[in-house]
């Protein structure tokens, strides 16, 4: 069993290093592009599961992958809540909060680290109760906690963790150890 993390394309904001989670920014066309060589890149597997986040960003690259047929909406794969720093960039944020990081510090009117953990261990017990591969579609901040997590590390550590936009990681396991495989790809 492997679950196979695929962050949405590009937007405008993901580009710009902006804060989103709420706000349902599109695809741009780089993104799209992104989108359809992920499905040319997943073309031949079997995914016995496909989950994606609620926001458009991660269901549109989900369908330009092809998988959309297959697809769960899974409210646990919303990215990292930011609260009264969404849409804010982390230089602007340390104008006002100097060292600021969402791993430790979270976000005010937002979540915690160890609450997007939380989320991911629901995300992961999911995948574990299925016999077979699982797709995850969502972004940067979760699934990088989600890979914390997958190898029992506080989902805080996922801040040593880089995930570009448009790109595959693989969870599985090395005996029955759980593994990150293969990460940012």
């Amino acid at each position: 069993m492997q679950l196979v993390l695929i962050r949405h394309g590009e937007t405008e904001w993901s580009a710009s290093g902006r804060h989103t989670s709420v706000t349902d920014v599109p695809l741009t066309d780089a993104g799209r592009q992104q989108a359809v060589r992920l499905g040319e890149r997943l073309a031949g597997r079997d995914f016995e599961l496909v989950l994606t986040s609620p926001r458009a960003r991660a269901r549109e690259t989900c369908a330009l992958a092809g998988l959309a047929a297959a697809a769960v909406v899974e409210e646990d794969l919303t990215e990292f809540a930011y609260g009264d720093y969404e849409g804010r960039t982390t230089p602007e944020i340390r104008e006002t909060r100097p060292g600021w990081s969402v791993w430790s510090d979270g976000a005010p009117g937002g979540e915690t680290a160890a609450e997007v953990g939380e989320r991911a261990d629901r995300v992961i017990a999911r995948a574990l109760a299925v016999d077979g591969d699982v797709a995850l579609f969502a972004h940067g901040h979760l699934l990088r906690a989600l890979a914390a997590r997958w190898i029992d590390l506080p989902a805080a550590h996922g801040g040593h963790l880089t995930l570009s936009t448009g790109s595959i990681s693989e969870l599985g396991f090395e005996r029955e150890r759980r593994a990150i495989l293969r990460w940012n790809a």
